[in-house]
């Protein structure tokens, strides 16, 4: 099913509505996000997802509504290692919780352009060779493979390339001015340590792309589609962060599910056009057992190691 002009149109004064409501009115006074926000705003754009999957239901049909799910849990559960990334760079600069916000908003927005261009620039790569699809393919199964046997390291933010050349470019102030990313002082402009935490989650947000745009592409050719589960994934993305941030380390195998989802769709790519391939429904299904049992187990073991670590009290014991 094409979607027009006006529907594109629509859909981008929504979001621009919604991100004005935001940051003019919610988060017009720079505050720390606290986990009864933080969980409303998350349970707000998750609703707002799946009541435009079901208008595209209405009015496109199952195929369509099936694929917007499948592509928006795809992009939110990979969105998750976009966290671990928030929560090393807000440590490392040591970014005052009440400024947070503000920087996760701007880089949304940011993410949203560049990831508009680069679906934009995928979809018409396809179209044109579709052959581009099983490259794709192999490059996600190879990523999946890559993420479950990777070992976690510890990245330095401040040695990051960008950070380096960006610094040699432009003078940094020696600290924060509160929620400035550029200041004025002696006739000079000057970037403040605030802009470059902003500069080092664009430039992450760019290297997960080229991981979650691809998998997208598996269960969905439509660029419509392809954009708008993007974006509802990005826009829920600072609520997920203030709501998971302090509990992180509880989801110990939330990284082999989401490389689980990486091999699963970069083998559903390849199946694509044989007598083997996967219909959306099974692809659905398949995603969300994934991540299901990925934050399941995770959830279980880490109660029972607490059990182990701290167990009741013995009544015999109590004098």
């Amino acid at each position: 099913m094409h979607y027009g002009l006006t529907e594109w149109i629509v859909f981008n004064v929504f979001v621009l509505a919604m991100l004005a409501l935001d940051l003019g009115v919610f988060h017009r006074k720079p505050h720390a996000v606290r986990f009864k926000e933080a969980m409303g705003w998350s349970a707000a754009w998750i609703a707002l997802a799946l009541l435009f999957n079901l208008m595209i239901l209405y009015t496109h049909g199952k195929q369509d509504a099936q694929e917007f799910l499948a592509g928006y849990l795809i992009e939110k559960s990979l969105s998750v290692d976009n966290i671990f990334v928030f929560i090393m760079v807000f440590s490392y600069f040591k970014v005052d919780p009440k400024y947070q916000h503000r920087v996760l908003f701007w880089g949304i927005l940011s993410a949203l352009i560049l990831r508009g261009i680069m679906i934009g620039a995928g979809a018409a790569l396809i179209n044109r060779f579709e052959w581009v699809l099983y490259i794709f393919g192999v490059f996600l199964i190879f990523t999946g493979i890559k993420m479950a046997v990777h070992k976690d390291s510890t990245l330095d933010p401040g040695e990051l390339w960008i950070v380096r050349a960006f610094r040699r470019l432009m003078p940094v102030t020696d600290g924060y001015r509160e929620k400035s990313f550029f200041v004025r002082e002696n006739g000079r402009i000057l970037a403040t340590p605030l802009f470059l935490v902003l500069l080092v989650m664009e430039t992450t947000d760019v290297m997960f792309a080229l991981d979650s745009i691809p998998a997208i592409f598996a269960v969905t050719k439509n660029a419509f589609i392809v954009y708008t589960s993007n974006v509802f994934a990005i826009l829920g993305l600072r609520s997920l962060y203030f709501l998971l941030a302090g509990v992180m380390q509880l989801f110990r195998y939330l990284k082999f599910g989401l490389a689980a989802v990486l091999v699963f769709v970069g083998v559903k790519m390849l199946l694509g056009h044989t007598a083997y391939a996967i219909p959306i429904g099974a692809s659905l299904a398949t995603i969300a057992g994934i991540l299901v049992t990925s934050i399941g187990a995770s959830i279980i073991v880490g109660l029972r190691e607490k059990r182990l670590i701290m167990p009741p009290d013995d009544p015999s014991e109590s004098p």
